[in-house]
């Protein structure tokens, strides 16, 4: 039976026609749906884990039992985990162990574009780029088998295209692969200098085993030779290539570290010119020009931003290949923004009246930095709001004091932020965290987190308290305000910031989107002076018509806000 599945869905789906029994991962664009698909085959156990290091050592331990595991991460999630992933590597697996990364080439929703490829290089582990829905499926599956027969993690690199497009896919049934038991075995296991170095010369000897397979690997292959001009591509970039210039010959690698070097040395052979179109860095590039063979690749493809068929067309100018012409439109541009009744507006609408310096962090919140709430002056990575705020006040002292505020969410809060709220208690800090919550992780569709009270499979679970956890980091001074209540919350933050103490700030109220609206409101005409007061929200819903406020009842959340504001008594 053939359906049609997203990327996501169809590396769930190879996990389990693969066997696995336990998949972990925390939510992160383009990586999410992987997780949430996984969670819905009762064979496996699946969790949403505080942070990608967390997924990556849950998995490792269920592969340490036998059991063949899956951790899923977007590229930066890989950051987090990357001390777990390098000392896998030394130490292999006992049941198969696939790390999926989701790059996010043009960084639709990241802070950068890194290309993780490298990591596989860096860590010396095989690693597999699926070009569409079904060799995704495939390639979880296989992944699993090269990873047992290798003994190694095995690293499979996607990006947004190939993880949200949906394309025909073949399912096949699941193989049972029951975990063999768990063995003790310290010299595998136990990464003393004395082991780890034993176990180096090992992964060498099997880097070396892993180039031989990569060449009878059957996803690198010479599809035709039809023209002297050559082209050698790989996932997403494969399928533009394809399509732009289907007279060329093609070299296509699916298994692109370790490189299969005999088989690209006899490409190059039977081509006069030679291409390499990859999305990202001069990654095949560089690996195949030490093979001391001359091609074209990053002076024409463009290392920054996500390619499409038509990028490919103009950086490579058909000559005797034809290449098809396609004409790209361009959507409208769409300003992000806060959804119409966040809690996380009142907070941000706050701290711009008093004018405070704002250390921020990952997630929809960022979009408080925004105009006209231009309330964040820094956002680097998950957990770094809390460090960034306690490192401007040692460096600048008095003449910061008072004026510097930490903002961070919920979610974000459990993966990174409670290091670093303890550093600032350890250390004698004085920061303000005002930890927004919306009880969910919001930017990336809602995803439980140890705040929630319920798993990913939708079971009932322990609530962990933020003001607990606070507490017990060293916090004296802990307090709850709902951002809804714009007077309470500003002589809230306006106190706080001036104690020589360290705080926590929780404001806590639910996703609007998750909650059922209130009433809307609208605005009196006859009472309006059109001081725009309320557009400095920054509300989708309030626009201005005719020198006049005026509120959108479809999209008006009846948060009230906007009243409260509003100085001349013109909203009810």
């Amino acid at each position: 039976m053939k359906v049609l599945l997203s990327g996501n869905e169809a590396i769930a789906r190879g996990a389990w026609e693969a066997g696995c029994t336990v998949a972990c991962a925390y939510p992160g664009t383009p990586s999410t749906e992987i997780l949430e698909n996984i969670a819905k085959y009762k064979e496996i156990y699946a969790e949403w884990s505080t942070n990608e290091k967390v997924a990556f050592d849950v998995a490792s331990g269920a592969s340490f039992a036998g059991a063949r595991a899956l951790v899923a991460m977007k590229h930066v999630g890989l950051n987090v985990a990357a001390d777990t992933f390098f000392t896998m590597s030394y130490s292999g697996v006992t049941g198969g162990l696939v790390v999926i990364s989701a790059d996010d080439p043009g960084m639709w929703s990241s802070q950068n574009e890194q290309d993780n490829r490298w990591y596989a290089l860096a860590a010396k582990v095989p690693m597999l780029e699926p070009s569409d829905s079904q060799e995704a499926k495939d390639f979880a599956r296989i992944g699993f088998e090269i990873s047992e027969k290798f003994d190694t993690p095995v690293l499979i690199r996607l990006t947004t295209r190939i993880c949200h497009s949906k394309t025909l896919v073949k399912l096949g049934e699941r193989r049972e692969h029951r975990p063999t038991g768990y063995k003790k075995d310290s010299q595998k296991r136990l990464f003393l200098p004395v082991n780890a170095r034993i176990r180096h010369t090992i992964i060498e000897k099997r880097l070396k085993e892993l180039k031989k397979y990569s060449e009878k690997f059957p996803g690198n292959q010479i599809e035709s030779v039809k023209s002297q001009t050559g082209i050698i591509t790989s996932a997403i970039a494969y399928q533009y290539a394809k399509e732009i210039f289907p007279n060329a010959s093609f070299l296509k690698l699916s298994m692109t570290y370790p490189t299969p070097e005999k088989l690209i040395k006899k490409f190059a052979s039977q081509v006069n010119k030679l291409y390499v179109i990859e999305e990202g860095d001069p990654f095949l590039e560089n690996e195949i020009k030490m093979l001391g063979i001359k091609v074209i690749g990053k002076e024409k493809i463009p290392v920054c931003g996500e390619l499409n068929q038509f990028i490919v067309r103009e950086a490579i100018k058909p000559s005797s290949h034809q290449a098809t012409k396609h004409q790209i439109p361009k959507p409208p541009p769409r300003p992000p923004v806060l959804c119409p009744g966040c809690s996380h507006r009142g907070v941000f609408y706050v701290i711009n009246q008093l004018k405070l310096h704002v250390t921020g962090d990952i997630g929809c919140y960022t979009l408080g930095a925004l105009p006209p709430l231009n309330a964040m002056d820094t956002c680097i990575c998950m957990g770094a709001s809390i460090g960034h705020a306690h490192g401007l006040e040692i460096a600048l002292k008095d003449k910061i004091k008072g004026k510097v505020v930490a903002v961070i969410g919920d979610s974000t809060f459990f993966h990174a932020g409670i290091p670093t709220l303890i550093n600032v208690v350890y250390n004698k800090g004085i920061s303000t965290i005002i930890v927004l919550d919306n009880q969910t992780t919001a930017m990336t569709g809602h995803q439980a987190h140890p705040g929630t009270g319920k798993t990913l499979k939708g079971e009932k679970a322990r609530i962990v308290k933020i003001e607990e956890v606070a507490k017990g980091c060293g916090i004296n001074h802990v307090y709850i305000v709902d951002p809804y209540d714009l007077k309470a919350t500003k002589e809230l933050i306006k106190r706080e910031v001036k104690r020589e103490e360290p705080s926590v700030i929780i404001a806590r109220h639910p996703c609007a989107l998750r909650v059922k609206p209130e009433p809307p409101l609208k605005v009196i005409p006859d009472k309006c002076t059109g001081c725009m007061l309320c557009i400095r929200l920054g509300c989708p819903a309030i626009t201005m018509r005719d020198d006049k406020a005026w509120i959108d009842l479809l999209l008006c959340d009846g948060c009230g806000m906007c009243k409260q504001v509003c100085v001349k008594n013109a909203i009810k």
